[in-house]
């Protein structure tokens, strides 16, 4: 069908939540939200929005199953407003000292336990190519600290208890590192040994301050700005509000003009207010009723197999493995996301607990991932820690097919989503978890889609490029972070080096492709039959570690013995508690009563039966049966008669040696 322009006012109205979330000019009243490029984190914001404009609570899942504008109109006309909200309000800010937010509290003890960590400094670096003017800069970073409190917050103690104090006005030092001079191989060693130092560099969270910067200067037209941030602070959102707010407000300085951004409805510790008090009401139990109930009896602890031993206290080192996705397999797997009428994180987390279950037999583990928290308008534009983690649990029993499995996966994450302002550190207080220093609680491997609102902005006479950091620690065991490119997903496994060797994350990325690959081939694939070794690994495993054949020699076992016994003939043959045997003395034994057997009758396809215990006369016996062409049938001596006579008469034995 073709364009259908809203018409109602209740249809114009929600064209334009849509195309402030989506970012574009117009929306149809059929165009499907997730065709348009909606995701989860996008669809939450238009819920907000929603509440906000009509004051009633729309669900999640009613977007998906409603992904038009002239769906969603019909779901309002047929629901009246809530007559009582169950969400946070925000109300003048009280004397006295500011508690910190949830995920803020769970940072600050994090810090205590290991203190001088850069577990949790979130790095950025942007190449700027073009005209810079430094001073300019320095401006917009004075007035983004100054517009969001933020970022001029430190943390102390009052009364035993973790506060924010914020103070009222914090310089930005910029030091600039003038690297022109170098040649090439050695500037970009220098930026290197720079960018990883200052990525490193721990924060103290009591001094401050918990946000730096500093430029490397390459060439007249080309500098490296690095900014450094404590998560306690900041989120991944809000990277994409500082480089789009400081983009903004340097265009300003530039014009010698203010800044044009619009006041933040709120700042920070007002959310962490609001938030404390809204968990201390009504909203707090259902939350909660919830999680314990979707988690009860799950396996708290997700046991990969690992490398190395795994200590009493893992430690945070870490390092990543890049992981690109072809072009062609990203449309497949947005097409099939498409089809099946789910995002393409839910297909991806499917897929991942598929190899999971591949690694640890288990149909029922737990994988986190995090989510942006941000479910009220007024925290959209602000700098901040809000992130939560939601523990998905993975159901794979009943050997599902790879397309029912994205239906269960798909009703887990909408009922999570739906419950995800509970913080995390309450759900493991609930369930009442053992504290198990080796291992992080309740989630010990992360899936990360990432999708927070990170457009490069445009900058007067300057053209940025966000550039890739290295990691050196590791909050989690594994954590698998992706995110869309136009060439395709790209992204990295983060792993704690003292569990996992490189080369086993190496061959779990691998292990991954080849299985989304045989996901978009066969989605209604039993997930037990679905690839996952690669063909190096196939090859390896059906030819290389079966080529075992080796030569040996064609002689039966008795020519194999007597050869032995004239190559040494003196040397012990057969020993016994009290006797001994050479070869020499062996060989004549067996000799004279193959021949005795030989008379009797015995060789090829005659059996003969052989009664003896274990002694030197039943060695003899079982090679001069062989020596002289025939098959022995060993008897053992405590079997019943019955038996003995059966075996005897199955055998067609001609004889009994006893």
């Amino acid at each position: 069908t073709g364009f259908v322009a809203p018409q109602s006012a209740l249809e114009q109205q929600l064209a334009s939540a849509w195309q402030s979330v989506l970012r574009l000019d117009k929306v149809g009243v059929h165009d499907n939200f997730f065709d348009l490029g909606g995701n989860s984190l996008l669809a939450t914001q238009v819920v907000s929005r929603l509440r906000d404009q009509f004051a009633v609570s729309v669900p999640l899942h009613v977007l998906f199953q409603a992904p038009s504008i002239s769906g969603l109109a019909r779901h309002l006309q047929a629901h009246a407003p809530a007559s009582e909200s169950l969400q946070p309000t925000f109300k003048p800010r009280p004397d006295g000292p500011l508690p910190l937010s949830f995920a803020q509290e769970r940072l600050w003890f994090i810090d205590q336990l290991i203190p001088d960590s850069a577990l949790y400094v979130i790095p950025l670096a942007m190449r700027l190519t073009g005209t810079l003017d430094v001073a300019a800069l320095a401006r917009s970073l004075r007035a983004l600290v100054q517009r969001h409190e933020s970022l001029r917050t430190t943390f102390g103690l009052v009364d035993g208890k973790p506060v924010q104090v914020i103070a009222p006005a914090q310089d930005v030092p910029l030091p600039l590192t003038d690297l022109r001079s170098l040649p090439a191989e050695a500037q970009s060693a220098a930026v290197a040994q720079h960018t990883h130092a200052f990525a490193v560099q721990p924060f103290d969270l009591h001094t401050g301050p918990l946000l730096r910067s500093c430029l490397l200067r390459l060439a007249d037209d080309s500098h490296l700005w690095m900014l450094s941030l404590h998560h306690i602070v900041a989120d991944g959102w809000s990277l994409g509000v500082l480089v789009q707010e400081v983009a903004a407000l340097y265009a300003s300085a530039l014009r010698g003009q203010p800044d044009a951004l619009p006041a933040l409805p709120i700042q920070y510790a007002d959310y962490a207010l609001s938030q404390r008090e809204w968990l201390q009401g009504p909203a707090r139990q259902p939350l909660l009723d919830y999680w314990t109930r979707q988690l009860a009896e799950v396996p708290t602890v997700l046991d990969l197999p690992t490398d190395f031993p795994r200590p009493a206290v893992p430690s945070p080192q870490g390092a990543l493995h890049a992981l690109q996705l072809p072009a062609e397999l990203t449309a497949s797997l947005k097409a099939l996301s498409r089809e099946e009428g789910i995002t393409l994180f839910m297909t991806l987390m499917a897929a991942f607990q598929v190899l999971l279950q591949r690694y640890c037999a288990k149909d029922d583990f737990v994988v986190g991932t995090p989510i942006a928290n941000r479910t009220l308008g007024q925290t959209e534009a602000l700098i901040g820690c809000f992130i939560n983690t939601l523990p998905i649990r993975a159901n794979l029993a009943s050997r599902p097919t790879f397309r029912s499995l994205l239906r269960r996966v798909q009703a887990t994450c909408l009922e999570a989503y739906a419950h995800q302002e509970l913080p995390f550190e309450h759900l493991v207080d609930a369930l009442h978890l053992s504290r198990d220093l080796s291992h992080t609680p309740l989630v010990q491997v992360i899936f990360v889609l990432q999708n927070a609102p990170m457009a490069t902005p445009a900058l007067p006479g300057l053209h940025l490029e966000a550039l890739p950091t290295q990691s050196t620690t590791a909050k989690f065991d594994l954590t698998l972070s992706l995110e869309e490119t136009s060439g395709g997903l790209k992204g990295w496994f983060e792993y704690r080096t003292g569990l996992f060797a490189a080369s086993t994350i190496a061959r779990l990325a691998e292990q991954f492709t080849t299985l989304l690959a045989g996901v978009v081939a066969a989605p209604d694939a039993n997930i037990h039959a679905l690839p996952v070794l690669s063909e190096s690994e196939r090859w390896q495993v059906l030819v290389a570690f079966n080529t075992n054949t080796s030569a040996y020699p064609s002689d039966s076992i008795a020519s194999l013995f007597h050869a032995q016994a004239a190559r040494t003939p003196d040397a012990p043959a057969l020993l016994t508690s009290d006797s001994s045997l050479t070869y020499r003395a062996l060989s004549e034994r067996v000799c004279r009563l193959a021949h005795h057997l030989h008379h009797l009758g015995v060789g090829p396809e005659v059996t003969v039966g052989v009664y003896l215990e274990r002694s030197p006369d039943l060695i003899v016996s079982l090679l001069a049966i062989l020596s002289a062409g025939g098959a022995y049938v060993p008897l053992d001596t405590s079997y019943p008669a019955e038996r003995l006579a059966f075996m005897l008469e199955d055998s067609r034995a001609s004889l009994v040696l006893s």
